[in-house]
């Protein structure tokens, strides 16, 4: 009886999976194989040429000057980023957590960004950060700067503005799923602590933090795979050149140009997509292990 009660919810199961296993095998499944396939060719997809050239696609990776350049560029968004992001997200989510008064409009304005489409918020990063801009302006009136800076035309300068950019976009988001996690936070262990005589920072520490790991370990690998594909944000600073001086170029945009630019290198596009899937899996699954949000249970 009870084994054919198990055959029948594995049946029911497989059910409802099956429309979505379809679906997935379908779209995403036979897209990566194909991706495969295309990785180790020369291709034209308007004349439908392809001719295999085995491993010369993933060795151009390693030999070509623009593809290192954007990796590194990707490499270093990624390194400041997704701390920074983080560690305002959390900091962020427990100031508003607290009895402060005005927290329910605090929340909706910081969650505003995140309502703005990423082509209006970098407009707006252009225009702050223009050789008129405010940003000059104000450094200016503070005697912070002798003279204004060309932030967007100069390479020291454009990705840190990228940077600050998408800081400031995804914070809020993160920031509201830190609060989401705080809600869950039992308040026994707070109360326990005030008995002790803890003060607010090593709640902090030795509470919040360690209890939000879980939280952290989403965060942190959202932020990690958000950020090597960021692609959007370079195209309309750059205007799809990746410039000043490839100081923008990030690998999703050299991707982008390799597939569907003037070079028409379906191929090698394909070889990058793969190595930059395999980077973000290695990084993600190093970072979740040094969080170990698993130790939590």
């Amino acid at each position: 009886m009870a084994s054919k009660r198990k055959k029948y919810e594995a049946a029911q199961g497989i059910g409802f999976l099956s429309p979505a296993m379809i679906v997935i095998g379908i779209f995403v499944m036979s897209s990566i194989v194909f991706a495969l396939y295309i990785s180790f060719h020369k291709v034209n997809l308007f004349t439908g040429y392809y001719e295999f050239i085995g491993l010369d696609n993933y060795k151009r990776i390693f030999t070509d000057t623009k593809t290192r350049i954007a990796f590194i560029n990707i490499l270093s968004f990624v390194a400041v980023v997704v701390p920074v992001q983080t560690i305002l997200a959390l900091v962020m989510a427990a100031v508003l957590n607290a009895n402060i008064k005005g927290k329910v409009g605090f929340r909706t304005i910081y969650f505003l960004p995140t309502l703005t489409s990423s082509a209006a918020l970098t407009m707006i990063f252009m225009f702050l950060f223009s050789l008129n801009g405010p940003v000059n302006q104000i450094a200016l009136d503070m005697n912070i700067l002798r003279e204004s800076i060309n932030f967007l035309n100069n390479p020291r300068f454009a990705l840190k503005v990228i940077m600050s950019m998408n800081i400031w976009s995804t914070v809020p988001f993160f920031m509201t799923v830190y609060l989401a996690g705080l809600q869950e936070v039992p308040k026994s262990i707070y109360e326990a602590s005030d008995v002790d005589g803890a003060n607010s920072f090593q709640k902090f520490m030795h509470i919040t933090i360690p209890q939000l790991k879980p939280i952290t370990t989403f965060v942190l690998l959202m932020g990690i795979i958000g950020t090597f594909q960021m692609f959007d944000q370079a195209y309309i600073f750059s205007n799809g050149s990746g410039g000043p001086e490839n100081s923008t170029l990030t690998v999703a945009l050299l991707i982008y140009r390799n597939a569907f630019g003037q070079n028409n290198t379906m191929g090698f596009a394909t070889a990058m997509s793969i190595v930059l899937s395999i980077v973000v899996f290695v990084v993600s699954f190093i970072a979740q292990k040094l969080n170990k949000s698993e130790s939590l249970y």
